[in-house]
């Protein structure tokens, strides 16, 4: 029975192993085809790399050996080779409007993202979870339209209304947040959560509402369970019946959901950041694409997917630990 059950064990080690690795490969895939992708775009897109670094009233000599210096005048096909090839060796090139390492700007905005990627999704989290459960429990009641209709309103409405309301209110009127900066948590990191909250809070309160409605539609299907009138008619109290038996079985597509919505983070973090004057990727890709720094846009573009593609990778994951009932495969 011993060698049975490692047997097991040791078979779901490999089959788990297996799935990493196929997911990994689909990973490095669909990095390519980005890549792909990427470079075509870019290179489509009007603008003179040599003379944004030279300026327009550069010697015309000067900016051919400029051109001929950069590989411009290859072939596409030898330029993208070179493109991969430091991207993979680390050798990301310099910013043209910001003169540094594209390498150590990415590191830098990076770091800050992730800290209103994080606060927000907490806050999405920590609102949507109680609301959903609340709208479940009290199904097709007040509490469910108040629920049901909080939820529409944050998908109805736009983020960046949320960014604007969120300065009116907690910066301008009540002064309790600075509007706009961003400071190194090596510096100080209360400042740089009071900087980070308004961003993180106006975008939970658009993911909260995704996150609503999904918790309450799988906690609506969990409660009519044969397994939850079984644990009423044990005398078990209603909290712990939705908390510890409905909730824990519903958690698990919340969770997936939440990480699918990182994409969607990554796409509005633009937009806010620009709004609130934060300093992070999305400000970064905004001034990328602003001033035409095409080598700052290819690596802004394939870091972030390689990110959220990754991310998606660890919540899938993250899943079997949560409900040891799925198996990967």
């Amino acid at each position: 029975m011993r060698a049975l059950c490692g047997a097991r064990v040791l078979s779901l080690g490999v089959l788990h192993m297996a799935y990493v690795l196929n997911r990994l490969l689909s990973v490095i895939l669909t990095l390519f085809l980005i890549t792909l992708v990427t470079f075509a775009v870019t290179n489509i897109l009007p603008g003179d790399v040599a003379m944004m670094i030279m300026g327009t009233q550069s010697n015309p000599e000067a900016l051919a050996g400029l051109r001929q210096s950069l590989g411009l005048n290859d072939p596409l096909l030898v330029q993208y080779g070179h493109w991969v090839g430091g991207m993979v060796t680390g050798d990301w090139g310099t910013s043209l409007i910001f003169k540094k390492p594209i390498i150590e700007l990415l590191g830098q905005k990076a770091l800050a993202s992730a800290i209103i990627v994080i606060m927000s999704m907490t806050i999405a989290l920590a609102l949507a979870v109680p609301l959903g459960v609340w709208a479940a429990v009290h199904r097709d009641k007040w509490q469910d339209t108040v629920s049901s209709s909080s939820a529409l309103m944050g998908v109805s409405l736009p983020d960046f209304f949320w960014g604007i309301l969120m300065i009116l209110v907690f910066a301008r009127w009540l002064g309790w947040f600075p509007s706009s900066g961003f400071v190194d948590p090596s510096v100080d990191f209360w400042a740089t959560l009071r900087h980070a909250f308004l961003p993180s809070f106006a975008l939970g309160l658009g993911l909260m509402a995704h996150l609503t409605r999904m918790t309450r539609s799988t906690m609506t299907g969990i409660l009519s369970q044969e397994f939850i009138r079984v644990a009423r008619a044990k005398g078990l109290a209603e909290r712990t019946v939705i908390w510890r038996y409905a909730l824990a079985n519903a958690i698990g597509p919340v969770i997936t959901i939440a990480g699918l919505q990182i994409g969607y983070l990554f796409g509005s973090i633009i937009v806010m950041e620009s709004l609130f004057g934060y300093t992070g990727m999305g400000w970064l890709t905004y001034q990328a694409l602003l001033n035409r720094d095409l080598p700052l846009i290819q690596y802004t573009v394939v870091f972030i997917a390689a990110v959220v593609m990754l991310t998606n990778l660890a919540v899938d994951l993250l899943y079997v630990v949560i409900d040891p009932r799925i198996r990967l495969g």
